[in-house]
């Protein structure tokens, strides 16, 4: 494994994202384990994962300079750390989100920071993808839009589950909206990282039994 994937696994275990049980996704799927980004808690923590998000960026955008949006509300902070990670490193990016409910006095609107003219490209910051389900409602709400463009969504952890169909969710979306997934980490280097200690065999088998049924094809 590489070395960032065992450092990013060890992160989100220590901050409290990443933990083992009975859960229900959004999908509506229970799940065995959950990665819940509203368990970043502090300044350093956020700090972090921006950076990883931001290693993620350039290794598949290198200096492309799109707007980052981070969707109402796990992914406002997540988009926030991921800019001002891009900006110690070089790439000073616009950021933005939705109000879950659209303001109808000051300045109005459902969005929040700034808003993409007509022609730039967009990335999506999200935590996790189970269905794709989230991402197709934050593509319902940029349709807003005009004229703007999405060009690849990055997420902490690929769940390698089926979406709609037999095949993969981020495969689903990308072939549904023509634009790549990217994730820092997949359930199968979570896996491969857990069968590392054997206490955590009880684990591994409850994530490889759901997989059997509900991972891609």
């Amino acid at each position: 494994m590489e070395a960032y994937k065992r450092e990013f696994i060890e992160f989100l275990q220590s901050a409290g994202v990443l933990k083992f049980g009975d859960f229900t996704a959004k999908s509506g799927r229970k799940i065995p384990y959950f990665v819940n980004a509203g368990m970043i808690k502090t300044g350093d923590q956020i700090s972090k994962l921006g950076e990883f998000y931001a290693k993620a960026y350039f290794d598949k955008l290198g200096k492309k300079e799109a707007v980052l949006y981070g969707p109402a509300y796990k992914g406002i902070p997540l988009s926030i750390s991921a800019a001002v990670a891009l900006s110690k490193n070089g790439l000073d990016v616009p950021f933005f989100f939705n109000r879950k409910e659209a303001k109808d006095h000051g300045e109005g609107g459902t969005f929040v920071g700034y808003i993409p003219q007509p022609g730039q490209e967009i990335v999506i910051i999200e935590d996790v993808i189970t269905a794709g389900t989230a991402i197709r409602e934050s593509m319902e709400i940029l349709s807003q839009l005009e004229d703007t463009k999405v060009i690849a969504t990055f997420i902490m952890v690929n769940r390698k589950e089926k979406g709609q169909t037999e095949k993969g969710a981020m495969e689903e979306i990308s072939e549904q909206f023509g634009f790549p997934v990217y994730s820092v980490v997949d359930v199968y280097d979570i896996i491969e990282f857990l069968e590392e200690d054997p206490a955590n065999e009880e684990n591994v088998t409850r994530i490889k039994n759901y997989l059997a049924v509900n991972g891609a094809k």
